[in-house]
């Protein structure tokens, strides 16, 4: 028999050798969790599993799952984004490196509504990339803006990153998406500024559309469409994160509102179809069926980590580091990054956020400045290769010209402008906390 520390390493060694062998997340979760626990404490930990299992299942936040899911599945189902890309290319378009901004402002709508990143990503590589490259846009530069443009959506409310930290952390979920919008709409500038840089200081990288093609469409008739197309998405947000973040609406009654908002959307465009809501009721449920196994799987993991002790291990850990609290986040925030390049989003959150917590908190730390941190910080794991999800998504659709090498050196100034905005994030707090604090969270 081993001591319930060295059951706790092995736990953690045997979790990541699962994930590296290719086994479904929530099912590594579960089986280091069953082994290791009951090698540790016996038969105790299925006792305790119910009221867990219960906890998650009949947790009322969660019911925002589906519903903010189901919003942004409607509205890339109904095809709305190709209008508005179209739009806010030709708004964009007459600037040097233009159609990159417009492409990094309908990530940050798009994130708004939908908040799905394979959503963004594939509409934007199948209609925007050929079209780049044809018009001699650098194919890394349009991968880079591309990839970056999708992940946006992870930070910008309503995320659900941010509604799973606000049950890790048990914060409110209005405070997170208001503490949010400061971090998410700085990265978003951030990109804007460097794809403006990059067009005034190489013209032949990134040059704009020909006052030709431009001139095809009368001002009056873009104004029509900017009205038709742009307008009811953004007020769309409005209602569902204003809702929120002036306290008139709890998240669960804001997303249905945003679920039945994205319906008339919809309906108002003429494309909703059976067939259409149909597609967009299995892609729902498919993907809050997949995050609600994580969920309670993890239950499993953190309650066999937690009777292993595995919490003063890393309350030791962080005592080894010099330099105090400072040190330990950015230890905190290394691990983060470093487990980006091999594992989502989701199991980082329910991995590390649980392991460090507590200890980052019991030194005085800010929970909702941390949380800021860490979402700042997940948006990389979608872009670091090899497992950078938003790769592997641009890459199935781009034209055969644009290689593996191509999106991975584009996404590669994207990632040290993530990084810049942590830090311009970890410096300045009220980047992300003059919001809540403003309102009154």
């Amino acid at each position: 028999m081993f001591e319930p520390q060295t059951y706790a390493l092995l736990m953690l060694a045997g979790f990541f050798i699962l994930l590296m062998i290719g086994v479904p997340v929530a099912t590594t979760l579960a089986v280091t969790g069953f082994v290791f626990g009951y090698l540790g404490f016996g038969d105790g930990l299925f006792a305790l599993l119910p009221a867990r299992f219960y906890g998650v299942v009949a947790g009322y936040q969660w019911m925002s799952i589906p519903l903010f899911v189901f919003m942004g599945v409607m509205l890339e189902k109904s095809r709305l984004a190709d209008d508005l890309l179209d739009v806010m290319g030709h708004i964009a378009g007459g600037v040097r490196g233009g159609m990159g901004v417009g492409i990094i402002l309908f990530g940050v709508l798009m994130g708004a509504t939908t908040g799905i990143v394979g959503a963004t990503v594939i509409t934007l590589g199948l209609l925007t990339l050929p079209t780049l490259i044809k018009r001699g846009y650098d194919k890394s530069i349009a991968a880079g803006a591309i990839c970056a443009s999708g992940t946006l959506g992870q930070i910008i409310p309503p995320s659900l990153i941010l509604i799973l930290l606000s049950d890790i952390m048990q914060l409110s979920v209005g405070t997170l998406f208001a503490a949010a919008v400061g971090p998410g709409m700085l990265l978003a500038a951030v990109y804007i500024i460097y794809l403006l840089v990059r067009g005034w200081m190489n013209p032949a990288l990134m040059p704009p559309i020909p006052q030709e093609e431009r001139d095809a469409v009368s001002r009056g008739e873009l104004w029509k469409r900017f009205w038709k197309v742009v307008v009811p998405p953004i007020l769309l947000v409005v209602a569902v994160l204003g809702s929120i973040v002036g306290g008139i609406a709890a998240p669960t009654e804001a997303a249905s509102m945003g679920a039945v908002g994205a319906v008339l959307i919809a309906a108002g465009a003429r494309r909703l179809t059976l067939k259409m809501l149909k597609a967009v009721a299995l892609e729902t449920s498919k993907i809050t069926a997949m995050m609600m196994l994580i969920l309670m799987t993890a239950q499993v993991f953190a309650l066999a980590f937690r009777g292993l002790h595995g919490e003063d291990l890393i309350s030791d850990l962080f005592e080894l580091l010099p330099g105090g609290v400072n040190s330990d986040i950015w230890f905190m925030m290394a691990l983060i990054f470093v487990l980006g390049f091999f594992i989502e989003w989701i199991e980082i959150s329910y991995i590390a956020v649980p392991l460090f917590m507590p200890v980052l908190l019991s030194q005085g730390v800010d929970p909702v400045w941390l949380a800021m941190l860490i979402t700042v910080n997940l948006q990389s794991s979608f872009l670091t290769p090899p497992f950078g999800w938003a790769l592997f998504y641009l890459k199935g659709v781009a034209p055969p010209e644009v290689t593996i090498k191509d999106i991975y050196k584009g996404v590669v100034p994207f990632i040290a402008m993530q990084a810049i905005t942590l830090a311009l994030v970890f410096f300045y707090p009220q980047i992300a906390l003059w919001l809540p604090k403003a309102i009154g969270w």
